[in-house]
C-alpha cells in the first residue's frame, strides 16, 4: 500500500517545540492526532498509544499561533489545511474562545480496498459501518478513486466536512477523477445528495457519515433511481442500525406487526414481532473491525430478517495477512447443525420440480456421488432461516456447513450463483455438484433435499 499523508504541511503550522519533536520522530506514520489543550502538555496519539510531546504547558499564545496560520473554522468548529486531508477541530469555552485543538492527520492510502475489490465490481450499493477512527473515510476515499479511475465510472463525492477530498476548492488527488460537491452546512447534506442526481448524472454517489433520518431517506431515494451508493455511518455492527430509528431506513426500516396464533406458535414467538418494512437502500454491508479484518454481509435483506427473528446467520469475514494474501472465513452458526427426525414430509415431495436448474451439466441429478452417507450441504444466497425450518423437518442425514471443502452438495439461488465464478471453479475442482432454484421457496428446497435423502 502507498500512503500519502503530507504530514510536513501539518507540522509547519504547529509551535516550533512541537514541530521539532515530531519531525525527528521515527514512527510518524503511526500518528493519528495531536491534542493541544490550554494549561496542559501537548499530547500525540499514535496507533500504539498516547505520548506527551514536551514538558512545556500549552498557552494562549500557542493556540493563537496555530489558529492564525490555518483557515477559518466552520460552523461545525472544523478547519483544514490547503491541498491536504488534515483536519483541525477546536473546543471553545463559554465566551466562545478557543481553548483546545485536535489536529487529526489525514492520509490517502492507496490499495486499502483490495480486500473488497470484487464487491465493487458487482455494482451493488455498499454501506460501511465502524466505530470512529477505524478508517471509514479513508476507505471510501479509495473506493471513489478506484471507481472513477480504474473502473471509469461517473463518481460524485458528497463531502460534508471536507474530510474526503480536503479543505481547498481543488479536491485532493486521493479521490482520483471523481467530482466533489461540498456541503455548506451539515443540515443541507440531504439536499446536496438529491441535487447531485438531478444535475450531474452520476453512476455512483459516495457519502460520508450518514447520520440523520433525512439523509437516510435521501439515500433510499438515490438507490431507487438506479444509482450505486457507497456510504458510511457510525455503528459497530448491523444490529446497531436496527436499533437506531433514525437510520433503520438504510436497511429497510423496522415495523411492529401482529401475526396469527398459529404462526406465532410455529415460530415460537409472541404475536407482536418486528419485521423489515421494505427493501434496504444498501444491498451489501461491511463492518470494519480493524484495518485488516472486515465482516461482510453479502445480503443485507436476509441478514436483517434473520437478526429480527433471532435466528442464526452466516457472515463472511475477510482478513488481509502480512503477505498481502486474502483469507476468507465464515462465522459459525448459532444452532447445532444436526437435526432431529420429523414426520411432516410426504412422499409426493420426492419428485423433481421443473424450476430446479443444474449448473454442472456433466453430472445428472440422478447420479450425484456423495462423499459419505451423510448429505453435507453448503447453502449459498438462501435465507438461512428457510434452511433451518427445513432441517427441523428432515432426518439426521442432513448437515449444514459453512466450509465449501466439507460439502458434497451446493444449493443456492440461480441469479446469484450464475455470477459467482470463484465458487463454481472451486466446486468443479472438488467435484461438488451445484444445483439452483429460481425462487426462495421452502417447498422447492424441501423436495430437492428429500430427493437426495431418498
Amino acid at each position: 500500500m502507498n500512503i500519502d499523508d503530507d504530514l510536513e504541511k501539518l507540522l509547519k503550522n504547529l509551535p516550533f517545540f512541537i514541530y521539532q519533536h515530531l519531525y525527528n520522530y521515527s514512527n510518524r506514520e503511526k500518528l493519528i492526532e495531536i491534542v493541544l489543550d490550554l494549561g496542559r502538555r501537548p499530547e500525540a496519539r499514535f496507533t500504539t498509544g498516547p505520548e506527551y510531546l514536551s514538558q512545556r504547558i500549552i498557552s494562549w499564545q500557542d493556540i493563537d499561533y496555530i489558529t492564525k496560520r490555518i483557515s477559518k473554522f466552520s460552523g461545525e468548529n472544523r478547519a483544514g489545511i490547503e491541498r491536504t486531508l488534515h483536519r483541525i477541530s477546536c473546543i471553545r469555552n463559554r465566551q466562545f474562545l478557543i481553548n483546545g485543538l485536535t489536529c487529526r492527520v489525514g492520509r490517502a492510502i492507496f490499495g486499502t480496498i483490495s480486500i473488497i475489490r470484487d464487491l465493487l465490481e458487482s455494482g451493488e450499493s455498499i454501506l460501511i459501518l465502524g466505530k470512529p477512527g477505524v478508517g471509514k473515510t479513508t476507505i471510501i476515499r479509495e473506493i471513489a478513486r478506484v471507481l472513477s479511475n480504474e473502473m471509469e465510472k461517473r463518481v460524485i463525492v458528497i463531502d460534508t466536512s471536507n474530510e474526503i477530498a480536503g479543505d481547498s476548492d481543488v479536491p485532493h488527488s486521493g479521490i482520483g477523477r471523481a467530482r466533489r460537491m461540498q456541503v455548506p452546512k451539515t443540515e443541507l447534506q440531504h439536499k446536496i445528495m438529491i441535487e447531485a442526481i438531478e444535475n450531474h448524472m452520476p453512476q455512483v454517489i459516495v457519502i460520508d457519515e450518514i447520520g440523520t433520518e433525512l439523509e437516510a431517506l435521501a439515500a433510499r431515494t438515490i438507490g431507487e433511481k438506479g444509482v450505486q451508493l457507497v456510504g458510511t455511518t457510525h455503528g459497530n455492527c448491523l444490529e446497531n442500525l436496527i436499533k437506531n430509528p433514525a437510520l433503520s431506513d438504510l436497511i429497510g426500516g423496522i415495523q411492529c406487526v401482529t401475526i396469527s396464533d398459529e404462526e406465532a406458535k410455529r415460530r415460537g414467538t409472541q404475536k407482536s414481532i418486528l419485521e423489515r418494512k421494505s427493501y434496504p437502500a444498501f444491498q451489501l454491508a461491511i463492518e470494519v473491525n480493524n484495518v485488516h479484518s472486515w465482516t461482510i454481509h453479502e445480503n443485507v435483506e436476509s441478514s436483517v430478517d434473520l437478526i429480527l427473528r433471532g435466528n442464526f446467520n452466516i457472515s463472511q469475514i475477510r482478513t488481509k495477512k502480512k503477505n498481502e494474501k486474502l483469507l476468507i472465513n465464515y462465522k459459525k452458526l448459532q444452532k447445532d447443525f444436526l437435526v432431529k427426525n420429523s414426520r411432516f414430509l410426504n412422499q409426493e415431495m420426492i419428485s423433481i420440480h421443473k424450476n430446479w436448474f443444474e449448473m454442472d451439466k456433466e453430472n445428472s441429478l440422478g447420479s450425484v456421488a456423495l462423499k459419505n452417507t451423510t448429505l453435507i450441504i453448503y447453502p449459498y444466497s438462501l435465507s438461512k432461516n428457510l434452511i433451518r425450518e427445513i432441517l427441523t423437518k428432515l432426518g439426521d442425514k442432513i448437515i449444514i456447513t459453512t466450509q465449501i471443502k466439507q460439502a458434497n452438495l451446493i444449493i443456492g439461488l440461480k441469479k446469484h450463483l450464475r455470477q459467482n465464478f470463484r465458487l463454481k471453479n472451486l466446486a468443479h475442482k472438488r467435484n461438488i455438484p451445484i444445483y439452483t432454484i429460481n425462487q426462495r421457496s421452502i417447498y422447492q428446497i424441501m423436495r430437492l433435499l428429500q430427493f437426495f435423502i431418498s
